[in-house]
């Protein structure tokens, strides 16, 4: 592959842009039976990059932004190629998409649903975007792919863990390729029983938002089906940096078990407030105390360090996974950064092949086409084993990794051992047990 210059025009600013509903400006206008919004019309063509640069999750958006940038340029002819080599279709060949070299811009969702509303809306309306992709919040997920729905583009999630990205809140412009609550709890549910007993007593601190209500319910529903007992589940704000107050009474509770719905910088300050607190060298109703992370990231153990060691917990990836695809990936990504990816990174790496891969094999950019050859696919070579994305709710199905922190670390990346890779059939459910409307596509015109 020949080396191409990618594109970046800057990190819009959503504040600029006044409210959260969607104008619709002289670009959605079909000019013909068959045109679509911001159907490109020169030679590149315009992807969104939205992100949290700033706020909790601005860690995983940082790397989400790496990996966006590394995918542009392998599909545009750049580098190594990374997964390309590996994944099982064959449509891309490093000229772009559909012959068009892809360009980006990007936006701070800064973890609020109206600023990464706005921004997105910035990025379709003024850059022509003709995909939104990111974000790292499930609240900002739904926000902003009903956006998408609304106005005629195609919405590839990024790290959004809620059951409702595709549950309650699905649409038929939106595709999710990283797991959810559901599959989280299916996963540690048997591994939590086994390491810890059937007699658990928990307490929930839980995110007061989408993600934070549907993971306590998936760990609340599948830990209570072993015999464990919930006996509090208290809602924490997202921007709590403290947690001291919420960590105190849980030693009054009758507790064994601190379960933290909590993702990010959140989780980092709340599993230190924990330890500060000497939760983990307690014993309660005869049982050494013990605290989970539903929810787990490379990032996530760098900023909680030592505090992560034996703690369980989920994740959609991890880079010392040994399939072709993830070394590929690792490699690529480890020459241009300095260091491996993290699941935020992989997760929105392989968002943007599979939308350029589905734009190729459709042979259009039109988000209709491009949803009609996402639903249904399956595929591997790109670091999950083999994956389908699902065409009744636009859901992943793969391999789910059970991992725990590392009690001997050999580098500050090396954090998380993997325990337990939980087959696909474990993890799967019927579509229709959370609700919601798929509904038609939109193509804008």
């Amino acid at each position: 592959m020949t080396k191409t210059n990618m594109s970046r025009r800057g990190v819009l600013k959503s504040g600029a842009v006044a409210g959260a509903g969607l104008a619709v400006p002289t670009i959605f206008t079909a000019q013909s039976a068959a045109a679509y919004t911001n159907e490109p019309t020169g030679s590149t063509v315009t992807l969104g990059f939205n992100v949290p640069q700033s706020g909790p999750y601005a860690d995983e958006g940082a790397d989400e932004l790496r990996a966006y940038e590394l995918a542009v340029e392998h599909i545009n002819g750049g580098g190594d190629g990374g997964m390309l080599n590996t994944f099982s279709s064959k449509a891309l060949d490093g000229t772009g998409i559909l012959g068009k070299k892809v360009e980006y811009v990007t936006g701070d969702t800064q973890t609020k649903s109206d600023a990464a509303r706005a921004s997105a809306k910035s990025m379709i309306e003024k850059d022509g975007a003709v995909m939104i992709t990111g974000g790292s919040s499930s609240g900002v997920a739904v926000a902003v792919q009903a956006l998408c729905q609304e106005a005629g583009v195609i919405f590839m999630a990024g790290l959004t863990h809620s059951n409702d990205t595709t549950g309650k809140d699905k649409r038929a412009n939106g595709f999710r390729h990283f797991f959810n609550s559901y599959m989280s709890g299916a996963a540690l549910a048997p591994i939590l029983a086994n390491n810890y007993g059937k007699d658990r007593k928990a307490y929930h601190l839980t995110a007061d938002y989408n993600w934070g209500y549907t993971t306590e319910e998936a760990v609340r529903t599948s830990t209570e089906a072993m015999g464990w007992e919930t006996v509090a589940a208290v809602k924490t704000p997202l921007t709590q940096t403290d947690f001291s107050s919420y960590i105190a009474p849980v030693l009054q509770s009758g507790a064994d078990v601190l379960v933290l719905n909590h993702y990010g910088g959140n989780m980092v300050n709340s599993l230190t407030n924990a330890v500060q607190f000497g939760l983990r060298e307690k014993q309660v109703n005869g049982h050494n105390f013990e605290i989970v992370v539903p929810l787990f990231s490379r990032l996530m153990a760098r900023g909680a360090g030592a505090n992560i060691k034996g703690i369980y917990g989920s994740a959609n990836w991890h880079w010392s996974l040994q399939d072709e695809g993830t070394k590929a990936f690792v490699k690529s990504f480890g020459t241009k950064y300095g260091f491996p990816p993290s699941q935020a990174a992989h997760t929105c790496y392989v968002q943007t092949l599979l939308y350029a891969d589905a734009c190729q094999r459709a042979g259009t950019f039109n988000p209709c086409g491009v949803a009609a050859a996402l639903e249904g696919f399956e595929f591997d070579g790109l670091g999950n084993g083999k994956t389908l994305y699902r065409a009744e709710d636009h859901q992943c199905f793969k391999d789910v990794l059970v991992v725990k922190g590392k009690e001997n670390p050999t580098s500050e990346f090396d954090l998380l051992e993997i325990v337990e890779i939980t087959p696909r059939g474990q993890v799967e459910y019927d579509a229709s047990i959370f609700g919601g409307n798929l509904g038609a596509c939109n193509g804008g015109a």
